[in-house]
């Protein structure tokens, strides 16, 4: 292969291992986007063998693909517009969280319809300005109560906008305001089944928000959800899932002031060998990052040289590196440029950078 994923399973299930360690909440592994890129019915599987007992997609289309592959734990789909495939979400047994009188009304007509009880979450708006109930909360709640007897009340949940900032007081407020809003909905005789507001970064450091359940979505993954002051992982003993490699296309000699790539965005300030892997940003790097990642071979760091091409990319292997056509360079995880160095190069974020890998390259378990 020219270039592959390494996903190690054993690090996902160390990971929920240390969450357990850390709370008596129930786990709900995060797994949309492809589980953040790893692969979602592989890690589903070995989350659920692990302890996390529900599994959480942010599209439908996730989780009917997860019954698909007879996964029969709690599902739930979070993101799921007007007009979804609910008939089908219904008969798949998948939980459905509302935000809206007018996604509430739509899937009551479509259980009605099929006769079937849906199970539902409740979201609400307690200042991430996304998702979730915000100004027709009195209308929200009115029509919860008058049609009380036609869904299953499974789930209260809220989500943090800045819970990856422990210096923040913002998190402690949006606590406040989301216990204001379930002892409302208790006093209107509607009691949730499960209460969940913790996101990775609140199951770290906010053990109040943990309640009934807990949803772990990156530090699962190994990766720290404190982007800025935290890194990769190692805060929190979290083990990073994911390394990345790429076989060298060619290695060529290069001079001081030959400009690299396109655009001859870089100038060359001494002699070295160049190695030009067979991986670009249509296999999801970053066209943005800079030579401050790259990829290493043989224990030594190659820093980027040039613009990220569309399926290659040029890494500075050095005057003495002993690097052939055909040998692989670790792109990112293992012993080369970590997940966060490259989310720092590119001027983004971890989970952009694991997510975004292309489907096009394979994943190895």
């Amino acid at each position: 292969m020219r270039a592959f994923v390494q996903v190690d399973l054993d690090a996902i299930a160390a990971n929920i291992a240390e969450v357990r360690s850390r709370t008596s909440a129930a786990i709900l592994a995060v797994v949309k986007a492809d589980a953040y890129g790893h692969g979602l019915i592989p890690v589903a599987t070995r989350a659920l063998e692990s302890g996390a007992t529900w599994l959480g997609t942010a599209l439908l289309e996730e989780a009917l693909a997860l019954r698909a592959a007879g996964i029969e734990a709690p599902i739930i789909a979070w993101l799921t517009p007007p007009h979804d495939d609910f008939e089908s979400a219904l008969k798949m047994n998948i939980d459905l969280s509302v935000s809206s009188i007018q996604l509430f009304s739509e899937i009551l007509d479509v259980a009605a319809q099929l006769k079937i009880k849906p199970r539902l979450h409740f979201e609400v708006d307690t200042g991430m300005r996304r998702g979730g109930v915000l100004d027709e909360w009195d209308e929200f709640l009115a029509f919860a109560i008058e049609h009380s007897s036609e869904y299953t009340y499974v789930g209260f949940w809220t989500h943090f906008a800045r819970a990856d900032e422990p210096e923040s007081d913002f998190t402690s407020k949006q606590i406040q305001l989301f216990d204001g809003k379930v002892e409302a909905l208790k006093m209107a005789g509607l009691t949730p089944q499960l209460v969940h507001l913790s996101n990775s970064a609140a199951i770290l450091s906010a053990e109040e928000a943990h309640r009934s359940m807990v949803r772990l979505g990156i530090a699962m993954y190994g990766l720290s959800p404190d982007v800025i002051t935290m890194g990769e992982g190692t805060t929190f003993n979290l083990r990073p899932a994911m390394t990345i490699r790429a076989q060298i296309h060619l290695v060529k000699h290069a001079n001081t002031g030959d400009a690299i790539g396109y655009g001859g965005a870089q100038i060359l300030t001494h002699d070295t060998k160049l190695g030009v892997v067979v991986m670009g940003y249509s296999d999801g790097l970053p066209r943005s990052t800079s030579s401050a990642a790259g990829a290493s071979f043989d224990g030594k760091r190659a820093p980027l040289v040039g613009r990220i091409s569309m399926d290659q990319c040029v890494i500075d292997l050095g005057l003495d590196s002993t690097a052939e056509a055909g040998d692989y360079v670790t792109i990112m995880g293992g012993d080369g440029y970590s997940i966060d160095e490259w989310a720092s190069a590119a001027n983004t974020i971890n989970y952009e950078i694991v997510t975004r890998i292309a489907s096009r390259v394979p994943r190895i378990y």
